[in-house]
């Protein structure tokens, strides 16, 4: 691996190690206030050649629920864009209604952190997603990453294909659902 290559990943794994460090080193900090873990998801990867099947989850049972999209950290603006407009089209679709960007009647803030690496041709997008209450308390936890072929050898964020973004939001929204309905359920 060359000089420059491991200076980029280690830049990603702190950059995304820098999300929330005393958290991610406490075990303690792992469990919510009301005892339950916070999910990390496994890894997926996607091949740019094949776009993702998207299966539609059913809308969420609280109609309660108001996410806030906070600004994406470390993706640029040219990605964030298609990102944020791919994450709004999969909420409404699985019945999550969006705050505005003021988030006064959110209920709870989504913040994404992101970084892509490039080697042998591909780029792959790091991604952790925290979700918080509007008093600042994470209580949940979305991390991964999407592997794809590079957009025409180019480097950073501008070998990242659309398709790629629409997997990532795909999933993100998939596993979010899934975390409120969880939550629905218990409560």
């Amino acid at each position: 691996m060359s000089r420059a290559s491991l200076s980029t990943v280690l830049f990603a794994a702190l950059s995304l190690c820098a999300c929330n460090s005393s958290s991610v080193l406490d075990p303690a900090a792992g469990a919510t206030a009301s005892g339950q873990q916070t999910a990390t998801q496994p890894s997926s990867t996607e091949s740019a050649a094949q776009p993702p099947v998207t299966a539609v989850q059913p809308p969420a049972r609280s109609s309660r629920i108001r996410l806030q999209v906070a600004p994406i950290v470390g993706a640029s603006v040219e990605a964030a864009g298609p990102l944020m407009e791919e994450l709004q089209q999969r909420a409404r679709q699985r019945g999550v209604t969006l705050a505005g960007s003021s988030g006064q009647n959110a209920t709870h803030v989504l913040k994404g952190y992101f970084s892509v690496l490039n080697e042998d041709g591909a780029a792959t997008v790091i991604y952790v997603w925290d979700v918080y209450d509007p008093a600042g308390s994470r209580l949940h936890r979305i991390s991964g990453q999407q592997k794809a072929q590079a957009v025409s050898g180019a480097e950073g964020w501008p070998s990242v294909a659309p398709d790629t973004l629409r997997a990532i939001a795909d999933t993100t929204m998939d596993q979010l659902s899934s975390w409120f309905q969880a939550s629905a359920d218990q409560g």
